[in-house]
């Protein structure tokens, strides 16, 4: 392993080496391996016995690479590696004590590894670390790991209980018309809500308020695609500045913005809830302030504030408040609840029933 005893010194290990393991160490292993588990718990589906974990050691050591760092009789760090496949080579085991961190033990550790892999003839060193091992993942990254993949599990009985549950109303939303027009609203919806795919039991228009005219659709709360079709619909016949907005899966705050039809603006609280999108759509899923000042007069640092985006629901406010400040700051009335609650509203106009 060149280089590795000058590359200690120059942090002031001048009396530490790095020197295979073997058998004989086991004990001082153990230690270290129980050491990373209480510092690292591993999730709890892998507790392996020491006799299993032990089997996997000497498998580096009778037939991979072991090493030990080691200064003045004691061991302080280890690591351990094997091929994977011709190409591969994997480090199975990283571990330096908390005291003597930060000065170039694990890197050394790290080079006498590689020089193993390289004299195999694998080109690739490839690694497994948990989420929680903060640390270490900086290190790996900092050598230039790349994330592969994500390895993820969930205990039985959690999963059994979200793939039973059943829930009642798991989205729905409205349309606000930028008008006081209610016939014309009215007239639109006439048109439209016919001509949607998966028939509609019904649709509501309300009176006017605070210059929004609201339109609600049984179809558009089971399916916020046709909720969105139909908002298109209305801005393209009447001209008007359109907000559809609502509540999906209990779970993600949507809004699209349209002016004569044209969609300008269209906000997601949790952009990657369905899947991953590229990353210009997820920016794209961000609120535009200015283009929500302009056609709702709502002051822009507070569009900025409030209708934020996270990876996941529990990063931002409950959902339901969450729709219900967005509402609020684009000054539409109505916007927290669907058809149902609508229908029965004093100045409900039911069309379709």
């Amino acid at each position: 392993m060149p280089g590795t005893r000058d590359e200690l010194a120059r942090y002031g290990f001048r009396s530490m080496t790095i020197r295979p393991a073997s058998e004989a160490d086991a004990t001082t292993l153990r230690e270290l391996r129980e050491a990373f588990e209480l510092e690292v718990p591993a999730p709890p589906h892998q507790h392996p016995s020491w006799d299993e974990v032990w089997d996997e050691m000497l498998e580096c050591l009778r037939d991979g690479i072991a090493l030990v760092a080691e200064q003045d009789g004691r061991v302080n760090g280890y690591a351990l590696g094997k091929l994977e496949s011709p190409r591969v080579g994997y480090l199975s085991d990283l571990y330096v004590r908390p005291e003597v961190r930060r000065n170039g033990v694990a890197k050394a550790l790290m080079r006498g590894v590689a020089a193993w892999v390289h004299e195999q003839g694998a080109d690739v060193v490839a690694l497994h670390v948990t989420t929680s091992n903060t640390n270490a993942r900086l290190i790996y990254d900092r050598l230039g790991f790349i994330e592969e993949s994500l390895f993820l599990y969930s205990p039985l009985a959690t999963l059994e209980e979200r793939l039973a549950e059943r829930r009642q109303a798991s989205s729905f939303g409205s349309i606000h018309v930028q008008t006081d027009d209610a016939e014309a609203v009215v007239r639109a919806v006439g048109i439209y809500v016919p001509r949607l795919p998966g028939g509609s039991a019904g649709s509501v228009v309300m009176p006017p308020q605070n210059g929004w005219t609201a339109v609600y659709d049984e179809l558009g709360d089971r399916e916020p695609e046709m909720l969105r079709r139909l908002g298109i619909d209305i801005s393209n016949r009447t001209g008007a500045v359109v907000l559809i907005v609502g509540l999906e899966e209990e779970a993600v705050v949507r809004y699209i913005l349209l002016e004569s039809g044209r969609v300008v603006d269209e906000y997601a609280s949790v952009p990657e809830f369905h899947g991953p999108l590229p990353p210009g759509d997820v920016v794209g899923l961000a609120a535009n302030p200015t283009v929500v000042a302009r056609l709702t007069g709502a002051d822009p640092g507070r569009v900025r504030e409030v209708a934020r985006t996270a990876a996941v629901p529990n990063e931002l406010p409950p959902p339901r408040e969450l729709l219900a400040r967005i509402a609020a700051l684009l000054g539409v009335e109505g916007a927290t609840h669907g058809y149902a609650h609508a229908l029965q509203a004093p100045g409900a106009r039911a069309i379709g029933r």
